[in-house]
């Protein structure tokens, strides 16, 4: 167990060990000087890199959370700092990061001009700032190189306020102009990752708390913080141990997290979202999960763990306290495990280090209260007792997995279009689930290990009463109706046994005169073909509204239903645009005759067998982007309209997503009037 210990330790550290052992010395070498005519001059530095190794430009790309590459200058009223000069970078997309990088590598040299503004030599000084970066995406602290040079005094100056200089005058120029980047295509998908981590932790600290209120955890509350303070010499080494026994159950989890990142890597769990194979077994798996907590069996760990947890356990010290909470883990895997196993599953979707961050929300919150009331142990007497209410917890946590399970079921049947769970038959079997859990809440039914209700609870029978209220709510779907309280779970409105509602006599307006056009979101008419709809929106002399989507993109069915249906918005796509609909994750395979393998960055392949592919590869290659949704306008000769690109992170409201239809409408008109 030990060495297990040691190995996983290893792991977490070894990013710490790596930076500690290499010298960005021996690595990055620069050497300054100046170039100097008359009242003009340059900080030169000349730059060296070891092959493997990379620094970011200094231009980045807007919203970029890289560390910029630069010069900088300490202030002197004998010069004013102008811009910086570097050779075109390298630029590519990261499949991992999802964003555009921008760096360079071997032998450079980036100068910062100045304008001398003093008639006799003075001393320069300032610091070179990079970081640097291995091919693996490894990259040590930021580092600076001081720069310390004589600059000879000019006979013609200009007098400059340097400060002003500095703040109004350090752009970069690219000393080898290459492709416009776009930045709005480069709209920073970092950001919109940072918010699903945030996500994820909320989530997760919740389900912690959740977990603590199942049989399994919530004894072990009075009866561990009893042992630390009673078997302590001191209240404030009672205190210190369970802050201990806290981290270590932290510890357990978040090394969980760690190694299922490391084992999948940070790009292949999110690559396996719209794989159907592994959301039909993710599917099993939570109904296997929800079964086990509604009481059909328990899943259990080998006793033969247990037992030597335990064993280990009784040697004291820190290491015991360790396997103290290692104990507590595998004891409690049958009503944790189901959790955890969802956190990972739902991670997996997100991708990243989302593995790594569930798994603290998740211990952070189970291992709370372990240290609070050990601190405050007058607070264990208003904790309620044990009873059967914590198995109805359990039983509320199996429904509520149960139904999450059909959405990844609903996933896989989206990504093949067989349309064997559409709209109706996914909301019919969720009214169920939650029926018969309303049902189970007001005590008509009993399960296994349910203890017999006399009366209710005040807290069950509000629970029930909100379960009741939400069945109701979802009745009307079956009919047609959004339910935006629940946009992106169930399959969108057009994945439907009548896409127009039951009794819908819509004639969608004449958008059914073209036969390669499809039912889209919204009930709007969309093409699936880039090249076909940009034929037809020349013939009706429309904006082309291009709509990079997938089937199994959750935040595209939220835009679709939440804010594409709205007053003043529907109107202007629905009418006055073209649309298509491009999905990545188009499963449809190509002709023969149309599979290649196409370059979309220096030295980075991808494989076209699929149409999902294809657009794939357009997004990224056209559009420097690869995340979903993700829009642009194009306008009367096919041409991208100068106003960037619309995404649910910045867009995903009706004011900003209305402005920004609007504002291509004015670009398309104004085009189309220097056509005429």
């Amino acid at each position: 167990m030990k060495k297990i210990l040691c190995v996983l330790l290893l792991c977490l550290n070894v990013s710490m060990f790596f930076s500690q052992n290499i010298n960005h010395e021996d690595v990055v070498k620069v050497k300054f000087s100046i170039e100097q005519k008359e009242n003009e001059a340059f900080v030169v530095a000349k730059i060296t890199i070891i092959p493997g190794w990379h620094i970011n430009s200094f231009k980045l790309p807007k919203n970029s959370y890289a560390i910029q590459t630069d010069i900088k200058l300490n202030p002197q009223a004998n010069f004013a700092i102008k811009e910086l000069i570097e050779p075109k970078p390298n630029q590519y997309i990261d499949e991992d990061l999802g964003d555009m990088q921008s760096h360079h590598k071997g032998s450079l040299v980036m100068k910062r001009k100045i304008l001398i503004n003093s008639v006799t030599d003075f001393k320069l000084t300032g610091v070179f700032s990079f970081q640097v970066c291995d091919e693996a995406g490894k990259c040590l602290m930021p580092h600076e190189y001081p720069i310390s040079l004589k600059v000879k005094g000019s006979a013609i100056v200009t007098p400059v306020d340097s400060t002003t200089a500095v703040s109004k005058d350090t752009n970069s120029i690219i000393a080898d102009q290459g492709t416009k980047i776009d930045n709005a295509s480069t709209k920073s998908p970092k950001k919109e990752s940072k918010k699903s981590m945030l996500l994820i932790f909320v989530i997760s600290f919740l389900s912690g708390f959740a977990a603590l209120l199942t049989p399994c955890v919530f004894p072990m509350i009075p009866m561990t913080v009893s042992y630390f303070t009673k078997n302590s010499k001191s209240r404030a080494a009672g205190i210190r141990n369970a802050i201990l026994y806290g981290l270590s159950i932290i510890a357990i989890y978040v090394i969980l997290g760690t190694i299922v990142t490391t084992i999948f890597g940070p790009s292949a769990l999110n690559a396996l979202s719209t794989n159907v194979w592994f959301n039909v077994i993710f599917f099993l798996l939570l109904v296997i999960f929800a079964v086990s907590f509604l009481g059909a069996f328990e899943i259990m760990l080998p006793s033969s763990w247990q037992n030597k947890a335990d064993q280990a356990s009784d040697k004291g010290g820190y290491l015991g306290i360790f396997f103290m909470a290692l104990a507590l883990a595998l004891v409690s895997f049958s009503c944790t495990g189901p959790i955890v196993g969802t956190l990972l599953v739902e991670s997996a979707t997100i991708g990243g280090i989302a593995p790594f961050v569930g798994m603290f929300g998740f211990s952070l919150a189970l291992a709370l209260p372990f240290a609070l009331f050990a601190a405050f142990p007058g607070w264990l007497n208003t904790l309620p007792k044990s009873g059967g209410w914590l198995n109805t917890v359990k039983v509320f946590l199996g429904f509520l997995e149960l139904a999450l399970a059909f959405k990844f079921l609903s996933n896989a049947d989206l990504v093949v279009q067989g349309h064997f769970l559409e709209r109706e038959l996914f909301l019919a079997i969720w009214i169920g689930i939650f029926g018969v859990l309303t049902i189970y809440l007001f005590g008509f039914i009993r399960l296994p290990h349910d203890s017999p209700i006399e009366k209710l609870s005040v807290g069950r029978t509000m629970l029930g009463t909100l379960t009741l209220i939400f069945v109701i709510y979802l009745i009307p779907g079956m009919w047609g109706a959004q339910l935006k309280l629940i946009s992106g779970f169930p399959p969108p409105l057009s994945y439907s046994e009548s896409p127009l509602g039951f009794t819908s006599a819509q004639n969608n307006q004449g958008q059914t005169e073209n036969k390669d056009m499809h039912l889209g979101p919204q009930n709007i008419m969309v093409f699936h073909d880039l090249d076909k709809a940009e034929a037809y929106a020349k013939e009706v002399n429309k904006p082309l509204f291009v709509d990079f989507t997938g089937h199994a993109c959750v935040n595209c069915r939220k835009m679709e239903e939440k804010v594409w249906g709205e007053p003043g918005i529907i109107e202007i796509l629905r009418d006055k645009m073209v649309i298509v609909s491009l999905y990545v994750d188009e499963k449809t395979p190509l002709p023969a005759s149309e599979h290649k393998v196409l370059e979309y960055a220096p030295g980075k392949t991808m494989k076209i067998t699929q149409v999902g592919h294809k657009w794939s590869y357009l997004q990224t290659t056209r559009f420097k982007s690869n995340t979903q949704p993700y829009y642009r306008l194009l306008g009367p000769k096919g041409e991208d309209l100068d106003i960037g690109s619309a995404d649910y992170e910045h867009h995903g409201n009706t004011e900003d997503f209305k402005a920004w239809l609007e504002k291509g409408l004015g670009e398309y008109n104004k085009a189309s009037d220097k056509n005429k």
